[in-house]
């Protein structure tokens, strides 16, 4: 850590050479207020010191190289330039699986080090495209700020490096769907025994004497928290307490890593049974800025462990491939099938976007390409259906617009699966699945989500 706050403190060169150096082919990117920037020919830095706490967070973006061939190559030598040179660690690295994303493939690390003898952690993010690589390192000695240095790497858009530079920043907004009730099929039943039935509040997922809750998102309980204790008990008021009551053996606990982990544990009286359960309150926040709560409530302690682990081996294990991974996985029962009767109706999903592009060398603007569809099905009566593609998109002022779309019949091929007579000239099938949400159901067929239109 000596060196580079080092090279923060004493390099800052001259505004101009800033000014041309500062996006490193990351066009934008937001922090929380209050964070002190530093700039050196190589990095710009963010950094921030509780002076109560004694805890700290640095984040640099480090100016991109020349690609060596492949994400793993890059990152391999940014690991060793930018972390075991300056923080020689003392565990071995977490590495997550490479990403892709608009052309540019990311894969990212985690290591603890040790900093006035005491830990703290130095993650990587490398990301490799256009024969080009880009890093940003960030160290933090507390959990505190984990949430902070996720919500940078969420909001981090990259340019594609060539004669007319794109920069691309993009939204994709899922209409509201209302509640109409009346759904086909309500539980789940999943050939490794659990179980799984739409509630209002959560999905209930049961095997055995074990329930888990998967809770919807929360506006109030997912609400940002820079401490992560502090948000962690947040969600604990808002989701599980007023179930319970005469809690014993309460435990907040939590681990920090490249994509930290928020968990709770107590001893309880259920309201409804009157019944002695042990409740634990589990997310993991990932980087893209997702992961939802989970409540898990079982007998006893023992039997929580005995089906998923105890915290200390899924904390020493976390990263592996192992650990916490089983308690993550059971989002993935909140899944239902879906009949043709449940389709009636027209659903639609929109997506916007917009490009700016700026000559690569003379730094002026070159104009802004902007990019929107509209795509809908609409089902009707003797499983027919009416689908189109609505697509405007070109440089402001020169707009061109497109349009697909068709009409025929449908069949439920099984639960799971849709298939179209015609989309754009030819027969298609698709995988189809309801998701649960508050008070309504996403239509998810192929990888697109669709809202019903009322």
């Amino acid at each position: 850590m000596k060196k580079i706050i080092l090279l923060f403190i004493f390099c800052i060169p001259a505004a101009k050479a800033f000014a041309q150096k500062e996006t490193f082919d990351i066009v934008s990117y937001a922090l929380p207020k209050g964070w002190k920037k530093t700039i050196t020919d190589n990095i710009i830095s963010y950094s921030i010191t509780n002076l109560k706490t004694k805890g700290w967070c640095q984040i640099g973006i480090v100016k991109s190289t020349i690609s060596k061939g492949t994400i793993e190559q890059d990152f391999k030598s940014e690991w060793e330039e930018l972390v075991v040179k300056n923080y020689k660690p003392t565990a071995a690295p977490q590495l997550n699986e490479v990403q892709e994303t608009d052309g540019w493939k990311i894969k990212s690390g985690g290591t603890k080090f040790n900093f006035n003898n005491s830990d703290a952690i130095a993650m990587l993010t490398t990301m490799s495209g256009f024969e080009r690589c880009v890093s940003i390192i960030a160290t933090t000695n507390s959990q505190d700020y984990l949430k902070a240095i996720a919500s940078f790497l969420e909001s981090v858009s990259l340019k594609k490096p060539a004669g007319l530079q794109q920069t691309t920043s993009v939204q994709t907004e899922l209409p509201p769907v209302k509640a109409t009730g009346g759904f086909t099929f309500t539980t789940t039943t999943f050939d490794d025994g659990w179980t799984s039935n739409a509630k209002e509040d959560w999905v209930e997922v049961t095997k055995g004497n074990i329930k888990v809750l998967i809770h919807y998102p929360n506006k109030n309980a997912d609400a940002y928290n820079s401490v992560l204790m502090d948000g962690l008990k947040n969600a604990w008021n808002i989701l599980v307490a007023p179930k319970y009551s005469s809690a014993t053996n309460m435990e907040f606990k939590s681990s920090g890593s490249w994509e930290s982990i928020e968990f709770a544990e107590v001893d309880v009286i259920e309201k409804t049974t009157g019944k002695t359960v042990h409740v634990v309150l589990f997310k993991k926040n990932f980087s893209g800025g997702g992961g939802k709560f989970i409540e898990f409530i079982t007998p006893d302690k023992k039997t929580f462990e005995q089906e998923f682990g105890t915290y200390e081996n899924a904390s020493a294990n976390y990263g592996t491939g192992t650990g916490f991974d089983k308690m993550i996985n059971m989002v993935n029962y909140n899944k239902f099938a879906v009949a043709a009767s449940d389709l009636n109706g027209k659903w639609t999903s929109n997506f916007t976007g917009m490009t700016q592009y700026v000559n690569a060398y003379t730094g002026a603007s070159a104009g802004a390409n902007t990019h929107a569809s509209n795509e809908n099905f609409e089902f009707g009566a003797g499983q027919t259906y009416k689908w189109d593609l609505g697509v405007a998109s070109g440089f402001i002022g020169n707009i061109k617009f497109q349009s697909a779309k068709s009409t025929g019949r449908f069949s439920i091929v099984n639960n799971w699966q849709v298939k179209f007579s015609d989309i754009e000239g030819k027969p298609r099938t698709y995988n189809v699945q309801f998701v649960c949400i508050k008070g309504a159901r996403v239509l998810w067929i192929g990888e697109t989500g669709f809202g019903k239109k009322e």
